[in-house]
């Protein structure tokens, strides 16, 4: 067995240098997959950067990654030697707890995140169980699919959580990584699509990609003008914000819901939510039939993220990018080894 090649950080928000590791056995009902793309998400300058937590250096980065399936375990099902793969942020689950058999992974126990306790993506090549290595469809340019395997698959479950309706008013907070897919699903799904942002610059590039309007996140005039518009309101940044007032965009009924990673403590007025019956409520990545739903409507309405490509022994320079916050509106990994 070849040792994989990879690219490390050795400390906290250190630069990534060179790496390689014996991955040990294949499992039996892994997949092995040569890495072909790889997106970058804040997610992974999170584990960099110690950010969530103490990681455990070195740590390899990468959790979208896209490629090809070049070895399987002896058990591994439905899967072909040959067949271009996604994986996004988990790679394998216990797959027969209560969670797992009921077709809701993401929430297993003994989930195993790609890039926590293990080596993610920023390599050439990156194991999975079968269940977690999703086909990509022919109609998406695998170039650029990457970023669907955690940030289209993250803004994409709560349309499916809460049954979301083409007629429904949508909010989408944050134009970004995220921000920017969940911009399209909407408009895809059927939805009046509002975007909110706090950048002025971000206005017109919203519109073109697809809401019918924008809102600033910022300024408590057109927060209060927009009262009572929304039927739900997705949440896509992870900065402090003026939370009342967002909650205010809302209808009766309407559903704030969290995807963004807010490290702060939420500080809301209950009065708000009861008085009008609203809903507050967060979640994951999704699990592996999210995922290939996700990519199946991608590959039917054609949406892929925008995205800028370095190879990756270039990774130090498109960490750097994406830092800047220049990035528009991922960042994908080309494999070069």
């Amino acid at each position: 067995m070849s040792s994989f090649r990879a690219y490390a950080a050795h400390t906290a928000g250190g630069p990534l240098q060179r790496f390689d590791f014996d991955p040990g056995p294949l499992g039996d009902e892994d997949v092995e997959i040569t890495v072909e793309h790889c997106g970058i998400c804040h997610s992974d300058l999170a584990m960099i950067d110690s950010e969530w937590f103490p990681a455990s250096y070195p740590v390899v980065p990468g959790h979208e990654v896209v490629g090809r399936i070049t070895a399987l375990g002896p058990r591994a099902k439905g899967r072909q030697l040959g067949q271009r793969v996604g994986v996004g942020w988990h790679t394998g689950s216990c797959m027969h707890c209560g969670f797992c058999i009921g077709g809701e992974q993401h929430l297993c126990g003994q989930r195993q995140p790609t890039l926590i306790g293990r080596h993610g993506g920023f390599a050439d090549r990156l194991r999975a169980h079968w269940a977690w290595a999703i086909p990509l469809p022919d109609a998406l340019d695998p170039a650029a699919a990457g970023p669907l395997m955690c940030g289209g698959g993250t803004v994409f479950l709560p349309f499916v959580l809460h049954a979301i309706k083409p007629t429904d008013r949508v909010g989408v907070v944050g134009i970004g990584g995220l921000g920017h897919l969940a911009v399209k699903f909407a408009r895809a799904w059927g939805c009046e699509v509002t975007a909110f942002t706090s950048s002025a610059s971000k206005r017109d590039e919203a519109l073109a990609l697809g809401a019918h309007k924008t809102v600033s996140s910022v300024d408590k005039a057109e927060l209060k003008a927009a009262a009572g518009s929304l039927d739900f309101l997705l949440i896509t940044v992870g900065a402090a914000l003026n939370w009342d007032a967002l909650i205010g965009t809302l209808a009766p009924k309407g559903r704030m819901h969290l995807v963004g990673v807010v490290t702060d403590a939420l500080s809301v007025r209950s009065g708000g939510l009861l008085s009008w019956q609203k809903g507050l409520s967060a979640s994951p990545t999704p699990p592996p039939s999210v995922l290939a739903t996700m990519l199946e409507f991608s590959a039917r309405h054609q949406i892929l993220p925008q995205v800028e490509r370095f190879p990756m022994s270039r990774v130090n320079d498109a960490l750097d990018h994406l830092r800047s916050g220049k990035a528009r509106y991922r960042v994908v990994l080309d494999a070069d080894f």
